[in-house]
């Protein structure tokens, strides 16, 4: 699907530490993640206080999604990361341990990282929303 999906960094905006401002995709179906959360396959959240552990855990999650609708993160169009933490220099560290995930490609493409106050699991520290075109 990559050819159909063009990112663009218009001169005239800053510079980013990676991402894309804009994501077009041309044509074709789309895939909604819903967030993924550092649970594993019993439901448990894993890594409680260690972010990095929580960061693996749900990069795993999410290319288990995107493999059930045969998708890779370099199909991914849109991520939204949140982050427990008011703290910029945790909020750049998931940044940077996301881009060296195994899903690292998808946060090459219009993204928004978050620090918020709180998620929906106890001990929760990370969750990361992807919208995804699918190939063919």
């Amino acid at each position: 699907m990559t050819d159909k999906i063009r990112r663009i960094n218009p001169d005239r905006l800053h510079s980013t530490p990676g991402y894309h401002h804009i994501t077009v995709v041309e044509a074709g179906r789309t895939a909604y993640l819903s967030g993924q959360c550092p649970l594993d396959s019993a439901g448990d959240v894993v890594g409680e206080g260690d972010l990095d552990a929580q960061i693996d855990q749900v990069a795993a999650n999410a290319l288990i999604a995107l493999n059930a609708v045969g998708a890779g993160p370099e199909d991914v169009v849109k991520s939204l990361i949140y982050v427990v933490s008011p703290d910029e220099k945790v909020l750049a560290a998931a940044w940077f341990r996301l881009n060296e995930s195994v899903i690292a490609s998808a946060f090459s493409t219009a993204s928004t990282l978050l620090g918020v106050a709180q998620l929906g699991y106890p001990g929760q520290l990370i969750e990361v929303d992807l919208t995804a075109a699918l190939p063919g």
